[in-house]
C-alpha cells in the first residue's frame, strides 16, 4: 500500500483494541466531545491514560463512547454517570492518543496495483532478482495477458538501472508488461504494452508527460501521469466489487495503524468522477473506518483543466461538498516528477549530470491548470519536489492569487523536499503551507546524499 478533520471519528471496541501494546495507538479525536443528553448512555467506556490534545486538560482517565461518538471525557468519577449495565469497559495498556492524520496518500493508484507482483528492493535485493521475478511471473501468465509489477526502485540498486523495453521484451515476449516505479511517477513497459496502447516512436508526448526516448526510439520508460494513463487505461477494468474490496482493505489497514483521517491526493485518476460517488455509496452502506478528504486531479485523459473542472462540477462535486466522512476539498496539480527518478525540477543539475529535471508544464500551462481551481473556490494542492518546481509554482500562485480576492484556504505545496528560506517566506506571505513528506527523506535520504544530489545539498 502506498502511504503515501473535523468531527469526532467513530470509535469501536475493535478500534480501541489497537491501542493495547507498545505503540499506544488508537483512534480517538483530539478534542472533547459534545455534552451528552442526560438520557444517553455509553456503549463503551475506556479507562486508562488518555492524551486529549487539549493543553488546558492534556490527559484524562476515562472516556465514554456511544454509537461511535465521544459523549464524555475526564475523570472516572465524571464519566461513570454516563454508563449502565450494558456498557463495555476497555482498559488499554498503552496511552490512548488522538487519531493520526495522513496528509497525502494515493489510494486509487494503490488500488490499481494491490495484486501486482512485488518487485521492491525488499522483495528483490538485486536488480537481477527484479528481472527474474518478472520473468517468473510472465512464465505463469497466459499469453496475451498483462504482467504487472509494482514498487520497482532503481535508486536503491548500484548504477540505478532502468527496466527498459529491451529487458522486458526478453523476459516477456508474449505478454504486455507494465511495472510501476515506487514513486508512482514512472512506468516501465515492453513492446507488447506499447502496441496495446498504440504508442509508437512517432507518438507525441502528452502535455505534462513523456514517452521516454533515446535517439528517437522509445525506451519503455514512461514518465508522469498523462503518459502513464495511456497505458493504465488499457488494463482490464476492475469491477466495482473489486474496487470496494480494495478500498476496504486499504482503509482498514489505515485504521489499524491509528490513522483516522486522510487526504486522497489525486482523486479521479482511476475511475474519474465515479470515484467519489462510490465512496459515498460505500459509506452509506457501512460507515467507512477512516474519514477522507479528497483532492480532485486536474488531469483527465483528453481534457483540458477547464474541461476537467466542468466535469467535476457537472457531477455535483464542488468545493467542500460531501459530509463528515467523505468530503471534496482540493484541486490537485503536479509541477514536476520525483527527485529519486531525476525528474524533480531543480535549480542546479543532479550530481554528476547536466540534467536538473524538468517542469511538467509551461508557465502558461501551469497557470491554466491552477486557475480553474482558484476560480471555483478549491484549496489548491500543488506537487513540488525540487527547488525549481517550488519557484515555478510559487511564481504562478503569486501572480494568480491577487485576482481571486482574500484567500484563507491554506493552499498547499506538497513534498517540498528541497526549498530555500526565501521561498518559505514567500509561501507564508501568500498564505501557502508547505506540506513536507518526510518519508521521502527517510526512504531516499541516503540516495539523495550519495548519488542523486550530493552531501552538501542533501544536508
Amino acid at each position: 500500500m502506498s502511504v503515501s478533520c473535523c468531527s469526532a471519528h467513530p470509535v469501536t471496541q475493535a478500534h480501541l483494541g489497537a491501542a493495547v501494546g507498545s505503540a499506544g495507538t488508537t483512534v480517538t479525536p483530539a478534542h472533547h466531545a459534545k455534552k451528552a443528553p442526560a438520557s444517553e448512555k455509553a456503549d463503551t467506556l475506556v479507562v486508562g491514560t488518555i492524551s486529549t490534545g487539549n493543553p488546558a486538560a492534556p490527559t484524562a482517565e476515562a472516556m465514554a463512547i456511544s454509537g461511535g461518538q465521544i459523549i464524555g471525557i475526564g475523570s472516572l468519577a465524571d464519566v461513570e454517570g454516563l454508563t449502565n449495565a450494558s456498557t463495555t469497559t476497555v482498559k488499554p495498556e498503552g496511552i490512548v492518543i488522538p487519531g493520526l492524520i495522513e496528509p497525502h496518500m494515493h489510494m486509487w493508484t494503490s488500488l490499481l496495483n494491490l495484486t501486482w507482483t512485488d518487485v521492491s528492493h525488499e522483495a528483490c535485493p538485486t536488480f537481477d532478482a527484479v528481472v527474474a521475478t518478472i520473468k517468473a511471473t510472465a512464465a505463469k501468465t497466459p499469453d496475451g495477458q498483462w504482467v504487472l509489477g509494482k514498487l520497482f526502485d532503481p535508486s536503491l540498486y548500484p548504477g540505478e538501472p532502468d527496466l527498459t523495453r529491451t529487458i522486458l521484451d526478453q523476459v516477456s515476449p508474449n505478454n504486455p508488461v507494465m511495472v510501476m516505479n515506487a514513486s508512482m511517477h514512472y512506468l516501465y513497459v515492453n513492446s507488447a504494452a506499447m502496441a496495446a496502447a498504440d504508442v509508437t516512436d512517432q507518438t507525441m508526448d502528452p502535455p505534462g508527460g513523456n514517452f521516454g526516448r533515446a535517439d528517437g526510439k522509445l525506451t519503455g520508460v514512461i514518465g508522469e501521469a498523462p503518459a502513464m494513463m495511456v497505458f493504465a487505461g488499457k488494463l482490464p477494468k476492475p469491477t466495482q466489487a473489486d474496487l470496494a474490496a480494495g478500498i476496504t482493505e486499504i482503509l482498514n489497514e489505515c485504521a489499524r495503524q491509528g490513522v483516522t483521517s486522510l487526504r486522497e491526493a489525486a482523486t479521479g485518476t482511476l475511475a474519474g468522477v465515479s470515484e467519489l460517488a462510490m465512496l459515498h455509496q460505500m459509506n452509506g452502506a457501512q460507515r467507512l473506518p477512516v474519514r477522507m478528504s479528497t483532492a480532485q486531479f486536474a488531469i483527465m485523459a483528453g481534457k483540458t483543466p477547464d474541461e476537467v473542472a466542468a466535469t467535476w462540477k457537472q457531477a455535483g462535486v464542488t468545493p467542500f461538498s460531501g459530509d463528515e466522512m467523505v468530503r471534496a476539498d482540493a484541486w490537485k496539480v503536479v509541477t514536476d516528477g520525483s527527485n529519486q527518478g531525476r525528474s524533480g525540477y531543480f535549480l542546479q543539475p543532479y550530481l554528476g549530470e547536466d540534467n536538473g529535471g524538468h517542469a511538467n508544464w509551461t508557465p502558461e500551462g501551469l497557470r491554466g491548470a491552477i486557475t480553474p481551481g482558484l476560480r471555483d473556490g478549491w484549496q489548491i494542492m500543488v506537487h513540488t519536489n525540487g527547488d525549481a518546481a517550488v519557484e515555478f509554482a510559487l511564481t504562478a500562485m503569486e501572480e494568480l492569487l491577487p485576482g481571486f480576492g482574500t484567500n484563507d484556504l491554506r493552499h498547499r505545496f506538497e513534498h517540498v523536499s528541497f526549498t530555500t528560506d526565501d521561498q518559505l517566506a514567500r509561501m507564508a506571505k501568500a498564505g501557502i503551507s508547505p506540506s513536507f513528506l518526510m518519508n521521502h527523506v527517510f526512504y531516499w535520504g541516503a540516495a539523495f546524499r550519495d548519488t542523486i544530489l550530493g552531501p552538501e545539498r542533501a544536508n
